[in-house]
C-alpha cells in the first residue's frame, strides 16, 4: 500500500514507553504506507494498567489554539483521514469535530474513524462528561467507528449479549459502517470482530490469548483504515485486518513482552499469514423485510 491516498491526523494518547494510542496507530500507518500527522491529547510515560505515573495535559485553551493551527494549515489538502481515539478531557472532542468539519468543507470524502477509547468489561474509566462529548460531538460525523462490545453497550445503553443485538445497537448508534471488537465468537475460546455496513454483517473469528498486552484497538483502528484508504474491498479488509493484529498479540505475547513488539513484526502488519475463520452473519435489516 503507497502513502499516495493522502496524511493521515491521528489524535489520541501519546506514552514514553510502550504501544499503545498514538504510538501504536503511527508505527501501523506509516509502515503500511502513509504520512501521520499526530497530535497528543495526553502524554502518560507509560500505560496506567502497568500503574501510577505523571499524566502530562495541556490547558483547554492550548489545544483548541493548536486546532485552530491545523484548520489553517497551508497543507490542509493533503489530508484525507482523521484517526480519533483516547482524549484527556471533554472540551477536546468539541475542538476536534472542528478540525472534522472544516476537513469535509475542502474534502467530502474526507474518512473518520472514530475509536471511541472509553470502558472495557469494568465500565467506563474516563470521565463519563469526556464519554459523552465522544459521543454527541464525534460519533455523528465518523465514516467508520470502532468501538468494543463494552463501549457499544455504553453508548446505546443496553447490555450487548449477543451478536444480534451487537448489530440492533451498531445500527441504531447511526454511523454507516462500524466494526465492534470483543463480538461474541461462534467458536469456543475465540474472540471477534464484527463489521456492519448498509450491505454487509461480516464477523472475522481468532484465537483467544490471555493476558493481551494493551493497544490492540488502537491498532486494529488504524490497520484497517490503511486498508479501507487502500481501496480493499470490506470483506478483505475486515479479514487481513483480524490477520495482522492477531498475528501481532501473538508474537509478542510469544515474547513474553507486556507491550506490542510493533518495531519486530512490521511485516504482520502488511502481510500477515495468520489465518481467520469468515462469516457473513445475517443483517438486522435483511430480517425486518417481510
Amino acid at each position: 500500500m503507497q502513502g499516495n491516498s493522502g496524511a493521515v491526523i491521528v489524535i489520541s494518547s501519546h506514552v514514553i514507553r510502550g504501544s499503545v494510542g498514538n504510538r501504536a496507530a503511527v508505527f501501523a500507518l506509516e509502515t503500511l504506507g502513509y504520512p501521520v500527522w499526530a497530535m497528543p491529547t495526553v502524554v502518560l510515560p507509560w500505560h496506567p494498567g502497568h500503574g501510577p505515573s505523571t499524566r502530562l495535559t495541556f490547558p483547554e485553551s492550548d489545544f483548541d489554539k493548536a486546532i485552530d493551527d491545523l484548520i489553517r494549515a497551508p497543507w490542509l489538502g493533503e489530508v484525507k483521514a482523521v484517526l480519533t481515539g483516547y482524549f484527556g478531557n471533554a472540551a477536546q472532542p468539541r475542538a476536534v469535530a472542528r478540525l472534522i468539519e472544516a476537513l469535509r468543507k475542502n474534502n467530502p470524502d474526507l474518512i473518520y474513524v472514530c475509536d471511541p477509547v472509553m470502558g472495557d468489561l469494568g465500565g467506563l474509566y474516563i470521565p463519563q462528561p469526556t464519554a459523552e462529548a465522544i459521543r454527541d460531538e464525534l460519533l455523528p460525523l465518523a465514516t467508520i467507528a470502532t468501538p468494543n462490545r463494552y463501549e457499544l453497550a455504553w453508548l446505546s445503553g443496553a447490555p450487548l449479549d449477543d451478536n444480534n443485538a451487537i448489530m440492533e445497537a451498531a445500527i441504531a448508534l447511526g454511523p454507516p459502517r462500524m466494526l465492534v471488537t470483543s463480538a461474541v465468537p461462534m467458536m469456543t475460546g475465540s474472540t471477534g470482530n464484527l463489521y456492519l455496513t448498509g450491505n454487509h454483517a461480516l464477523l472475522a473469528e481468532h484465537r483467544l490469548i490471555d493476558h493481551a498486552p494493551n493497544g490492540l484497538g488502537d491498532l486494529l483502528s488504524a490497520v484497517f483504515l490503511a486498508r479501507v484508504m487502500s481501496g480493499m474491498d470490506e470483506e478483505k479488509a475486515l479479514q487481513t485486518t483480524t490477520a495482522s493484529v492477531f498475528e501481532v498479540l501473538a508474537r509478542s505475547v510469544k515474547r513474553g513482552a507486556n507491550e506490542l513488539t510493533l518495531e519486530m513484526d512490521a511485516a504482520s502488519l502488511s502481510t500477515p499469514m495468520a489465518m481467520v475463520q469468515m462469516r457473513r452473519l445475517v443483517h438486522p435489516l435483511k430480517r425486518r423485510k417481510p
